[in-house]
């Protein structure tokens, strides 16, 4: 036993020696990647007055519509409909369905209301993504997938705002080769977790697409509503992870292509109600983030420093006769736009986390054994809850060297950590009011009441997203299907709003 004490003592010295390097580096961290995405608040005063707007279109071009549907039923109809209702030529527009697994009337209902539809039946490879390279290889094989000049996709459960894909045709008309567009939410007011789930797309629209498009940077695919040029697929589709959208994404932009958005396309979106399934939406989600930096992190990282060296689209004729010091501008935007998508796929999360435990709990804790702790602030944190009770309470730690040391500083650092945590959950409750007061002509009206109610429990979905990431570490994800049951209707939605 004497010899476990005195092996234990010589680690804990051993590492309570290496605390003042390793403290620094933290530091420096710590400083680093806040500064990193320090441009990001511009994005935020950008989104609130501007966004990108598109000239209407000269020429009406040919779209494949995608739509991969599992068990969908009850709202694959909806959709479809309300594309039949779009006020754009029905002759340049073709629907293909997947009906991926089903076990319902999903595909007989898409075939009488004249779509192509192909059924799949794959118990191992279930995600969306795999749904989609097959659709795409069924097209290739039945009609060309260059035959089309570009294809939407979107989820069974969606609705089209009439003038939709005449929107999307204008930013398509103007050069743009993958758009996105404005997600509403249809039963936004059903409870807390829908109404997350609207603030969360909605603060994207916002905070990053708006100002990116308005940049003409490269904004993000976020799962469904969206328009590429059929040139993304002339190879086939190869997005088979959990997250198709961000590997879409990350390889698009890593290739050189930058994602534009359209405001003025606005379709209607289910989100889930339910606690379990929205979790279990969120660890895929958190799961996909770390295969696609994993899998497209290296390429936009080193096209940083290469720019359009090593990516698909090249230096068109006309950008080559533009004068140097343009070239010059337009090089760096390329470079920026690596490392805007770079910070975006980054998983901070984990570095933090890691450094936390690393650092602050471990090697500080040692620390203390043999320098203990010296006038530690209990209310420590840059938290407008910290600065409060700091005011009123001036709560200092003193505690002398030795193993009550390493004990009490482990505890003091969970405790610091909890109680920022409790800071920044109380300012978060503020977001879901700004964000639905700037969509209040957009959205469906909801009570004061509920919006009051609902945004005391909103920070708990990015908590969530924060520890489904560390979750997603270790735990293997599969793909489980988001139940669909709203039989509300464009024409429902359209009523409502008159």
């Amino acid at each position: 036993m004497g010899f476990l004490n005195y092996l234990f003592e010589n680690i804990v010295i051993f590492l309570g020696k290496l605390y003042p390097t390793f403290r620094n580096i933290n530091n420096f961290i710590g400083w680093l990647l806040p500064a990193l995405v320090f441009y990001q608040g511009a994005y935020f005063i950008i989104g609130l007055f501007f966004t990108r707007k598109f000239k209407k279109a000269k020429q009406k071009h040919k779209y494949g519509i995608v739509i991969a549907a599992r068990n969908e039923e009850t709202v694959i109809g909806n959709l479809i409909d309300s594309i039949k209702k779009q006020d754009y030529d029905k002759d340049l527009l073709t629907i293909f369905v997947v009906a991926d697994n089903c076990t319902d009337k999903t595909a007989e209902i898409a075939r009488s209301m004249g779509c192509v539809c192909y059924e799949r039946f794959d118990s191992e490879h279930k995600t969306k993504g795999y749904a989609l390279e097959y659709l795409f290889d069924r097209i290739e094989e039945d009609y060309g997938r260059m035959s089309f000049e570009g294809y939407f996709v979107f989820d069974a459960d969606n609705l089209l705002k009439k003038d939709y894909i005449s929107r999307m045709n204008d930013a398509f008309d103007s050069g743009e080769k993958i758009i996105t567009s404005y997600r509403n939410i249809k039963n936004i007011d059903e409870n807390w977790i829908t109404m997350s789930f609207a603030v969360h797309w909605l603060r994207s629209i916002r905070q990053y697409h708006r100002a990116r498009s308005f940049l003409r940077l490269a904004t993000n695919i976020q799962g469904t509503g969206y328009l590429f040029a059929s040139e993304v697929v002339k190879d086939g589709w190869h997005y088979t992870s959990l997250t198709e959208d961000r590997g879409l994404t990350a390889d698009a932009v890593s290739q050189g292509y930058r994602i534009s958005y359209q405001d003025k396309a606005e379709f209607y979106d289910e989100q889930t109600p339910d606690y379990k399934v929205a979790y279990n939406q969120k660890l895929r989600w958190s799961k996909g983030l770390l295969i696609n930096f994993k899998e497209s992190g290296l390429k936009l990282f080193l096209n940083i420093f290469c720019g359009r060296k090593f990516v698909k689209v090249k230096w068109s004729s006309e950008e080559k006769k533009y004068p140097w010091y343009k070239k010059i501008g337009i090089a760096i935007k390329d470079r920026f736009i690596m490392f805007d998508t770079f910070m975006h796929l980054l998983p901070t999360n984990v570095i933090n986390i890691t450094r936390w435990i690393l650092v602050v709990l471990i090697l500080r804790s040692c620390y203390s054994y043999e320098a203990g702790m010296a006038n530690v602030n209990f209310f420590a944190g840059g938290t407008y809850l910290a600065q409060i009770l700091n005011h009123f309470f001036n709560i200092r730690i003193q505690i002398p060297a030795g193993y009550n040391a390493i004990w009490m500083t482990f505890l003091i650092g969970v405790w610091a950590r909890l109680f920022f945590r409790i800071g920044a959950y109380i300012e978060n409750i503020i977001v879901p009011w700004y964000i639905l007061f700037l969509e209040r002509k957009r959205i469906k009206k909801m009570p004061i009441r509920k919006i009051f109610c609902y945004s005391l429990l909103w920070p708990i979905f990015d908590i969530v997203g924060r520890y489904t990431t560390y979750i997603a570490l270790f735990k293997k994800v599969g793909w489980k299907a988001v139940p669909h049951n709203s039989k509300i209707t464009i024409d429902d939605i359209v009523a409502s709003k008159n």
